[in-house]
């Protein structure tokens, strides 16, 4: 496997790492709705300009809102750097004085920014030591039928987001095993095709099962504790994110296989051995672990379990990421340098994450956020029929915003305030909301993994049908799984409807 650090697959080229891969031609429809859509952007930032209009709306909200529409409308429909529409936001917030200047630097220095970089830290020297590759090997050798294969696939792809807390960092460490698969299983194209359906789709919809599995997840967390006071430690997380993670991952397994595969595909015997892989691979995977991936093994299991055991010694999950990350890169024990491991951390994305976190902050405390919902009276609507629309419209927002971190940076703080108002559960909301924006299947360039696996030289791979195809199937049926989970399982922990 390769370390994260290396070449960038042509399909990750694009604006910045939150944003979407921009190397598609724009239809020229497309640019008269974006065309359209800042028109309107600008009028109504003109409307919140006047003060006459919307007596009820303070300075301060008036502003938030128009920075916020701003941002929004540059995010959809501008080639600008999302981090960069994202600092400017922020800046015009700071300079207006809605959010303190100390209070908006603070954000850097915010403890899930803290987890972000060094759980990247720890990603990188996962994928040095080559531990990924030997477990993708281990488990896919255990398959004896194509069904087997694709859901032994699948729990490998859910066990690697407690290793690698991005997407597309998991695709790309994912992608060596795919293409390796793909060379072993040569002249069944179908089945092939189903597995580059079935990467991607895993990678983006077993993200929730953790809180480092995506930027949006510490996005939506921060904007909790800003708004309600509750936090959200790593191993509640594990408790509502994991289950979903799970099913909706094999879920999508059965999905794929039946949309792409024939009987008789899946009929045909199945035999990959660690041998196949390790031929077409780019490390080895078979043979007694070396002494550093069993060092690296070590460390990151104990990570993993203190940030699970979080309520027995309560230390942060950020405090025992550094603690690991320290570990991993010391010298003569770790699998990697320091400095080839902060090599690898997006400081674009991070950058976005402590922006838009301060945005957030700025549309839930200028009053903006309840004043846009504030139609909805307390009780006035069913728990199940506030959820639902919550996860219909966070399923469809990755039509409109393509970055994950963008889709919970909008919706989470407008989310929370509804909920708050409406007497419905603000974590449910929040949660529901983030798991349902994860779903981001429909186009080739929804997602950076999507984009990843859609173009692998010299292997079969799927087509835009295909994709379509899959969405519409998936996406009803992942958001009925969100809405479920929300309504009936999570409640089992704690967190009320």
């Amino acid at each position: 496997m390769k370390p994260l650090s290396s070449g960038v697959h042509p399909a990750l080229s694009g604006r910045s790492q939150t944003g979407p891969v921009s190397t598609l031609t724009v239809h020229p429809a497309f640019s008269v709705r974006r065309s359209l859509l800042l028109g309107l952007s600008l009028g109504l930032v003109g409307l919140l300009a006047l003060p006459m209009n919307f007596p009820g709306l303070g300075a301060d909200a008036r502003l938030t809102l128009a920075v916020f529409t701003l941002a929004t409308c540059a995010w959809v429909a501008t080639p600008l750097d999302d981090t960069q529409v994202a600092l400017g936001a922020g800046l015009l917030l700071t300079v207006g004085g809605v959010t303190g200047a100390e209070a908006f630097f603070a954000t850097l220095g915010d403890p899930t920014i803290w987890l972000l970089i060094c759980a990247f830290v720890l990603a990188a020297a996962v994928a040095e030591s080559g531990l990924a590759g030997r477990l993708a090997a281990f488990l896919v050798g255990g398959a004896r039928t194509v069904r087997q294969l694709a859901h032994l696939t699948t729990a490998a792809l859910v066990v690697s987001a407690f290793a690698v807390p991005a997407t597309s960092g998991r695709a790309a460490l994912a992608l060596p095993v795919f293409v390796a698969l793909a060379r072993a299983l040569a002249g069944r194209r179908r089945v092939v095709v189903a597995l580059a359906l079935l990467f991607p789709t895993v990678v983006l919809l077993s993200a929730v099962a953790t809180l480092i599995g995506a930027g949006a997840h510490l996005i939506t967390v921060s904007v909790l504790w800003e708004a309600t006071g509750e936090r959200i430690g790593f191993h509640q997380w594990l408790l509502l994110g994991l289950p979903l993670a799970v099913v909706s991952s094999h879920l999508a397994a059965e999905v794929v296989l039946a949309l792409t595969t024939r009987r008789e595909d899946r009929r045909l015997p199945v035999r990959i051995a660690p041998a196949d892989i390790e031929r077409y691979g780019e490390r080895p995977v078979t043979g007694p672990l070396t002494p550093v991936e069993r060092r690296c093994a070590a460390l990151l299991g104990a990570v993993v379990v203190l940030w699970s055991a979080e309520p027995l010694h309560g230390m942060s999950p950020a405090l025992v990421a550094l603690a690991g990350a320290v570990a991993v890169t010391a010298p003569g024990v770790g699998a990697v340098t320091l400095r080839a491991a902060l090599a690898t951390v997006p400081w674009s994305l991070l950058l976005f994450m402590a922006a838009t976190m301060g945005m957030g902050v700025a549309l839930l405390h200028s009053g903006a956020a309840v004043w846009l919902l504030g139609w909805l009276p307390e009780g006035a609507v069913a728990p199940w029929l506030f959820l639902g629309g919550v996860v219909v419209l966070s399923t469809a927002a990755h039509l409109v915003l393509q970055s994950r971190s963008a889709r919970s940076a909008v919706l989470v703080p407008l989310v929370v305030a509804g909920a708050v108002g409406a007497g419905v559960g603000p974590v449910s909301a929040a949660l529901a909301s983030t798991a349902a924006a994860g779903f981001c299947h429909t186009l080739p360039a929804s997602a950076k993994p999507v984009a990843l696996f859609g173009d692998v030289p010299d292997v079969p791979t799927y087509t835009p049908r295909d994709l379509l195809r899959l969405s519409a199937v998936l996406a009803p049926l992942t958001a009925a799984l969100v809405l479920l989970f929300a309504l009936a399982v999570w409640p089992l922990f704690g967190v009320a409807p």
